[in-house]
């Protein structure tokens, strides 16, 4: 619970640093350079560590799965923030606990949902929802092409987590489940980039540099290697839950960071989503084992 609270936190700054930074670096080329980058990290990381990346063990086929999905997720969402605004791209990304609870529910043994637990959810998205009323006024066009790309994105993001718990790819480290999406994701990005004609990284500011940074180590390597770790052994519609606080904690970052203002519907709002997480923990679903062989060496 603390761990999924934290990473909710960082979470929930990384949609303004990407359209902080979508200022300076185009926004394909912007991901694939932070896969990139997070990859390299992730491998330094696992070879001090003794955690082997190389080893041959099946898993090819599903690993570029997802990392085929890990860049639809991020083209679309990174895309997205170029024509709607951060808040709005927040709110529609994370309707992917839904599509993670329903998928755990048909593909995930042990992880069918009972009607608490539906509730729960969605009273957390009630929520998110109140939180986010004043900027859900109708779109314009170009908003609401964005505003569904980010949709999309919350899809790609939502059929990872449901095929990495419901496949083979559980018995996988969390290290080689998040280095087949980071390596995978960024040539295909990076080529993405290339062929739509992007304009590259035009505008290097420190603050852009920052965000980006941020963005690469704090996030893609640091948060995703604990939340792979999480998926690996605890119920996803559980963390699918927790995943609602990460609007909040963005509206909150904003008023702090950035002096917006912080209203009632807020308050309730976060007692919204607190309550959703309660009902969703309170009752335990069937036993799910946790393999020896998920947990990697040095975790």
């Amino acid at each position: 619970m603390t761990a999924m609270v934290v990473l909710c936190a960082l979470w929930g700054l990384n949609q303004v640093t990407v359209k902080v930074a979508n200022g300076g670096i185009s926004p394909l080329l912007q991901a694939g350079l932070r896969s990139a980058g997070a990859a390299a990290l992730l491998w330094a990381w696992s070879s001090a560590r003794g955690v082997r990346l190389f080893r041959r063990d099946g898993s090819g086929g599903l690993g570029l799965l997802i990392a085929l999905l890990f860049a639809g997720e991020f083209a679309f969402l990174y895309w997205s923030l170029e024509f709607t605004n951060a808040s709005r791209s927040v709110l529609f990304l994370y309707m992917a606990p839904f599509i993670v609870a329903i998928g755990a529910h048909w593909f995930i043994a042990g992880e069918r949902l009972r009607g608490i637990h539906v509730a729960g959810l969605i009273a957390a998205f009630a929520g998110t929802a109140i939180a986010f009323g004043d900027a859900l006024r109708f779109p314009t066009y170009r908003e609401l092409f964005g505003d569904v790309m980010a949709f999309v994105a919350a899809l790609f993001w939502g059929a990872t987590t449901v095929l990495i718990k419901a496949s083979a790819l559980s018995r996988l480290s969390p290290d080689k489940m998040l280095f087949y999406q980071l390596a995978g994701s960024a040539p295909l990005l990076i080529g993405l980039s290339l062929a739509v004609g992007e304009s590259g990284v035009y505008a290097p500011t420190p603050l852009i540099l920052v965000c980006f940074l941020y963005q690469t180590v704090i996030v893609a390597f640091a948060s995703y290697l604990c939340w792979f770790w999480l998926v690996a052994h605890y119920p996803a519609f559980r963390l699918a839950a927790f995943s609602f606080l990460t609007p909040i904690f963005g509206l909150i970052a904003g008023g702090v960071a950035l002096d917006e203002p912080i209203s009632g519907a807020l308050i309730l709002a976060m007692a919204l989503v607190g309550f959703g997480i309660y009902l969703v923990n309170r009752t335990q679903p069937a036993a799910v084992a946790v393999r020896a062989d998920t947990v990697s060496p040095g975790d």
